[in-house]
């Protein structure tokens, strides 16, 4: 992992060297600020980005232009300190319960040891269903990858399963549009001079696709294990029908 980071960083320095613009989207339930700092802990200089979109900031925008039902907010979020970092310069409070809240904010899941199970996950679907609230996720991933090749359950798998449940659900990030749009807005580029390099083919290749833009699959990423015989391009489209993806428009096995 410590190698591929390496050669991230090599490869986007020499790109912004040789004059590409580059910028980060980001399917993170936090604002962008944060993610800045994160990106620096990898090793990466912030400056190279041009933007860093997430769909955490996406949100935040919408929720202080008061488009989202109501002030009282249940989270689930990894930590508490994370929605109320999140909430600063808001006017909403938390609800200590659903009975009492207006809407219900996915932003993340806690991992390790304090990773939910499923059955405590169909609980919680199945509360939210039954108390009738408005659903906003601010990260639509399903899985995101950890070290030595492990998946962690992201924020979208409950938010799917409380949609696919009859829920209402509005969805902030990648493959959804208004992210794309963001980021386009802010970098003042038309959508046929962007390329997405990514490594989620219902996410990153599809929302980027649809939104007009070029893309790059990474195989080495959360779908590599896909990849383990010869035929690459057999494996994916193997990979695009089994996901009722777009067929990216290059694909690559690491950033390099």
């Amino acid at each position: 992992a410590a190698s591929a980071v390496s050669t991230s960083i090599e490869v986007l320095t020499a790109l912004a060297a040789n004059g590409v613009r580059l910028g980060v989207l980001s399917n993170s339930g936090k604002r962008t600020d944060l993610n800045i700092d994160r990106i620096a802990l990898k090793g990466f200089v912030p400056d190279l980005f041009e933007c860093v979109m997430t769909s955490g900031e996406a949100l935040w925008q919408d929720a202080q232009q008061g488009k989202l039902i109501g002030a009282r907010a249940y989270v689930v979020s990894a930590k508490p300190i994370d929605a109320a970092q999140w909430a600063v310069g808001l006017d909403i409070c938390f609800a200590k319960s659903l009975t009492d809240a207006d809407y219900v904010l996915i932003m993340g899941l806690p991992e390790g040891d304090a990773a939910p199970s499923q059955a405590e996950l169909d609980a919680l679907r199945d509360d939210i269903i039954k108390h009738d609230v408005p659903v906003y996720c601010s990260n639509p991933d399903r899985t995101s990858p950890r070290a030595r090749g492990a998946l962690a359950v992201s924020p979208g798998a409950l938010a799917h399963a409380i949609k696919d449940a009859g829920g209402k659900v509005t969805f902030y990030g990648k493959p959804h549009a208004p992210v794309f749009r963001a980021i386009e807005k802010t970098m003042n580029i038309e959508p046929n001079r962007l390329l997405m390099v990514g490594d989620s083919l219902e996410h990153d290749i599809s929302g980027a696709a649809k939104a007009g833009w070029q893309t790059l699959f990474v195989r080495g990423g959360i779908d590599a294990s896909a990849f383990h015989g010869d035929d690459i391009g057999a494996a994916l489209r193997g990979l695009v029908a089994k996901k009722s993806a777009i067929t990216p428009d290059f694909s690559i096995q690491t950033l390099r």
